[in-house]
């Protein structure tokens, strides 16, 4: 790990995209302003763990929630024939 000193409105730079800067120091608190491209999530690490056990409850997946997928797939398919336009030229 890397460990820097910063004082307030000092920054850091992660490669070329992603800016760290001290915004506030108060007692035993450091507020961090980040400035990352969009496409970098940035997230508290409380977050990020809550997140990461989220996805991993969604991927396990019980069988019996999925057996009657093919019922709604069914479904669908004859509603999508049923409503489907006859020929050329219908709007």
């Amino acid at each position: 790990m890397l460990v820097l000193s910063r004082q307030r409105d000092e920054s850091i730079m992660i490669g070329d995209t992603i800016v760290v800067t001290i915004v506030d120091i108060r007692g035993d608190k450091v507020r961090l302003g980040i400035n990352a491209p969009s496409e970098i999530p940035v997230h508290r690490q409380e977050v990020y763990e809550a997140i990461q056990r989220e996805n991993m409850r969604a991927s396990r997946l019980d069988p019996a929630d999925t057996q009657d997928i093919g019922k709604f797939t069914d479904v669908a398919r004859t509603n999508g024939q049923q409503n489907a336009p006859e020929g050329p030229g219908h709007a």
